[in-house]
């Protein structure tokens, strides 16, 4: 992989390689663009194969971070970190803190949170090392666990996009195919469970399992959940997951899920349309998070509680999803570029903004 090249070619401002041996730090943090602000996304914990494939997950999830932030109307820019560890044996204070000395040295130029591998009690590590980080508890003065906004952004979405289909965005009596049950999809199962839809889950770890089933849903395992008959096609695990593979095994209407990175490839928006098959997209709906965090940075200028704000804000989820679905109607185009064409537009309107000041 030329890693210039493909920074240049997707946009992408700054990549960090961080080491610690003391600590056992292997990590990168990645900046695409700081058009609308500062970069802000999510430290991911996860034991990739190889460093290449570590580089190109966290470049495509800062980028994303860029448009997701840019269509949810934010001051933010798009980062990510990445972690190469397993957080279920390897994370500790030690590697945690020297995370956050490699943040801190950014100066500002990227605020980390939560994401896969992390709860927010795993910030305060991070926090102890610099002052870049949001998301932290409550009573340490932040706005804590993101997973139930941007489980509640899903579940608008999904609301949003299943009006399209079928006339209403009742989901009664739909079925629900989740792939993989960690703190988001809890939190949007937990609202579809109060319209009465049927749940078909799947999970690598077997307490999130034992959890789904305890709530009535029907468990198929991993290389199952692609061929399920069902109304919805929920990811909520990790990326990549749309492919030539998958795509033509899906027995859906809707794919909608909080996982980031859905689609492998561009081309994979055109191939869900071309099958029939409504696609909204990861970023417009798996917003709340950012969306809270947002809001925590800004609390101290803006009036209202953080917690009152962040909800607010994450239910316009429901009309941004509206506005990206008619855009793919107008334009004729597959929902993943309508949604990239709405924040192109503000990144667009932010560059010429400042170009005019200056």
């Amino acid at each position: 992989m030329n890693i210039l090249e493909h920074m240049q070619t997707n946009g992408h401002e700054q990549l960090v390689v961080c080491s610690d041996p003391a600590g056992g730090l292997k990590a990168f943090i990645a900046i695409h663009d700081t058009t609308l602000g500062p970069a802000c996304g999510g430290v991911r914990i996860w034991p990739h194969a190889s460093e290449d494939d570590a580089i190109v997950d966290v470049l495509r999830l800062s980028r994303a971070m860029t448009y997701k932030s840019a269509a949810a109307g934010l001051a933010f820019g798009g980062g990510k970190g990445l972690i190469m560890a397993d957080p279920r044996t390897e994370k500790n204070e030690a590697l945690l803190r020297a995370f956050g000395r490699c943040v801190d040295s950014l100066g500002g130029r990227y605020y980390t949170t939560e994401d896969v591998g992390m709860k927010p009690e795993d910030l305060l590590h991070i926090a102890r090392e610099t002052r870049y980080v949001l998301g932290l508890p409550p009573d340490m003065g932040g706005s804590g666990d993101t997973s139930p906004l941007t489980g509640l952004g899903v579940y608008l979405g999904m609301k949003a996009a299943a009006a399209s289909i079928w006339g209403s965005d009742n989901l009664r009596g739909k079925m629900v195919a989740m792939q993989g049950f960690g703190n988001v999809a809890r939190q949007t199962a937990a609202h579809l469970l109060e319209e009465d839809v049927r749940l078909t889950v799947t999970d690598l770890n077997e307490d999130a399992i034992k959890e789904a089933r305890s709530l009535g849903a029907a468990i198929v395992r991993p290389e199952e959940i692609y061929d399920v008959d069902a109304d919805i096609f929920s990811p909520c695990a990790l990326g990549g997951i749309l492919n030539d593979e998958t795509i033509p095994r899906l027995n859906v209407a809707l794919v909608a899920g909080g996982a980031n990175n859905q689609l492998l490839e561009p081309r994979h928006g055109e191939a869900l349309r071309k099958r029939g098959i409504v696609y909204a997209p990861d970023y417009i709906i798996n917003a709340g998070g950012i969306i809270q965090v947002a809001c925590e940075a800004a609390h101290e200028s803006q009036g209202g509680t953080i917690a009152e704000r962040a909800r607010a804000k994450t239910e316009e989820i429901y009309a941004t999803t509206q506005q990206v679905l008619a855009i793919s109607r107008e334009c004729d185009m597959p929902t993943s570029d309508a949604a990239d064409s709405l924040a192109e537009q503000r990144l667009q309107q932010a560059r010429d903004e400042r170009r005019n000041a200056a």
